[in-house]
């Protein structure tokens, strides 16, 4: 590190961060976890906060990462790129939080001594959404099959080397993307401890002295650079990383807990605003998914559908970008205002999301987005179409569109490799989507006029009868035929229209 040139744009570990005790086990070695938690640690200790390193545990064999870290000290660069209040951001930060990577299969006696150190506080797991999930495990291997079991494993050494001190138990945060995974991931872990029959009073150590804590994360961090933009990047900061990714500006960590220890010991949160603890964290999840994951659904088609590749190229398209805008903060927002969440955090919620839509570093393909369409169109926006209605007696015209570019994009045709595609402008699309064959069905079936409600009554997609929505499947069918007969993009400048008109109305 003494032998970089000063550099503006890169921001260096302090000196005395290699010296800090390691207070954090962290389950997985993703770039998620490099690029948000572990980001926002180095950014504590760096200012004195928080004062711990992280050792992170490599469940699968093989070098890879493991090596890579090892022979760059625990070294890594996060190049955070984006786009914040519509400013631009570029800053590169070179990480110090991760003081070494042991391999469970190997060094699963190491990872058994760390939970005889006083100082370790924390447990932090990102293992994919399968990670968290029973199976018969044994805590006595070297290393048990599990993720839970490895935990269980680990606390279960801590309780006895430190002779079932209440004082020694840990804050453990799950970050894999499923609902209350702190309390699943405890309620897994309890079932195990039965399997193997410990003792009770371990028992009562694990659920009163440990914290498991349900977390949300956010952050897009796509990690590994392109060959071209990585050697670019290196030659710019003077030095070669294997372990270099970029991720975009905007983090949320939300956890759950009232616990002043917790709070205590996650003394890190107060570095960074999107560390948020809070005793409950679900008016995060609801704005996250109606306001970032919603609109992307009620987008996509129409995005794709008017030509768009990627989501940067669909926002530097004035129509579409009042469109987003509009759908945002005329519809999605006054359905989702509550005791919890006021219009204010609502709509600065929707600026973030409006600003990470506009990052031109990020790839996102509006056909990735697609990915069964008919599922996400369901679990994210079904209920805020109720809920508009539900307010306002009429019909959301802009959530209307969204819904019809949906239906019109699942419109396919069965190839021989028993896969189905749509065609738009002449080209033909892969729709990825467990419900496409009953969509390519209707669509033989009925007639554009017909459509909408007979997709609408099948409850296996809705588990409700859209059609009892008074004027949505007419509204919807309107949009569906403008869609066919004039385009996607023609409609959007339809829509801009009608949003200016009502502006000027007002």
């Amino acid at each position: 590190l003494r032998s970089l040139s000063p550099n503006a744009r890169l921001v260096l570990p302090a000196e005395n961060v290699f010296d800090l005790p390691e207070k954090v086990l962290q389950f997985g070695t993703g770039v998620l976890l490099r690029g948000l938690p572990d980001f926002l640690i180095n950014k504590a200790n760096n200012e004195n906060v928080s004062n711990g390193r992280i050792v992170i545990v490599k469940s699968t064999s093989g070098g890879g990462d493991a090596t890579a870290f090892n022979e760059q000290d625990g070294l890594y660069t996060v190049c955070v790129r984006g786009v914040e209040e519509t400013k631009k951001i570029e800053e590169y930060y070179i990480s110090a939080a991760v003081s070494r990577v042991l391999t469970a299969a190997t060094d699963w006696d190491d990872i058994l001594l760390c939970a005889e150190n006083p100082f370790m506080e924390v447990v932090i797991s990102n293992t994919t959404e399968v990670g968290i999930t029973l199976v018969k495990d044994n805590i006595h291997a070297s290393p048990p099959i599990s993720f839970p079991g490895k935990l269980l494993a680990f606390l279960y050494h801590r309780f006895k080397f430190f002779n079932k001190d209440p004082e020694k138990g840990m804050v453990i945060i799950p970050t894999e993307l499923v609902p209350a995974n702190g309390e699943k991931l405890i309620s897994i872990v309890l079932e195990i401890a039965h399997q193997n029959g410990l003792e009770s009073d371990f028992i009562d150590w694990l659920e009163i002295s440990n914290h498991f804590c349900n977390s949300l994360v956010d952050r897009i961090v796509p990690g590994k650079l392109d060959e071209a933009e990585q050697q670019a990047v290196e030659k710019m900061l003077g030095y070669k990383d294997r372990l270099m990714i970029m991720s975009e500006v905007y983090a949320l960590w939300a956890i759950e807990s009232s616990s002043e220890k917790v709070k205590k010991v996650l003394s890190f949160a107060a570095v960074h605003d999107g560390i948020i603890i809070a005793k409950n964290i679900d008016k995060f999840r609801e704005l996250k998914l109606r306001l970032l994951n919603g609109s992307h659904s009620f987008a996509c088609g129409v995005a794709f559908l008017a030509g768009f590749e990627t989501v940067k190229q669909a926002m530097e398209n004035k129509y579409f970008a009042e469109y987003i805008q509009k759908l945002m903060y005329a519809e999605i927002i006054p359905s989702i205002l509550s005791d919890d969440i006021d219009a204010d955090e609502a709509k600065a919620f929707a600026d973030k999301v409006l600003d990470r839509y506009r990052n031109e570093y990020l790839d996102h393909k509006w056909i990735n987005i697609t990915a069964q369409f008919s599922s996400k169109m369901h679990l994210r926006n079904t209920g805020v179409i109720k809920e508009y209605y539900n307010r306002f007696n009429q019909v959301p015209a802009l959530m209307a569109l969204g819904m019809a570019a949906h239906i019109l994009f699942m419109r396919t045709e069965k190839n021989d490799d028993g896969q189905y595609y749509g065609i738009t402008a002449g080209k033909k699309y892969l729709v990825t989507d467990a419900n496409a064959g009953l969509y390519c069905a209707k669509w033989k079936k009925y007639r554009t006029d017909f459509i909408v409600s007979k997709i609408f009554e099948n409850l296996e997609l809705w588990q409700t009868d859209l059609n009892l929505l008074p004027g949505f499947a007419e509204e919807v069918t309107e949009q569906l035929i403008l869609l066919k007969s004039k385009g996607a993009m023609e409609t959007l400048k339809f829509a801009s229209q009608e949003i200016n008109s009502v502006k000027n109305d007002n």
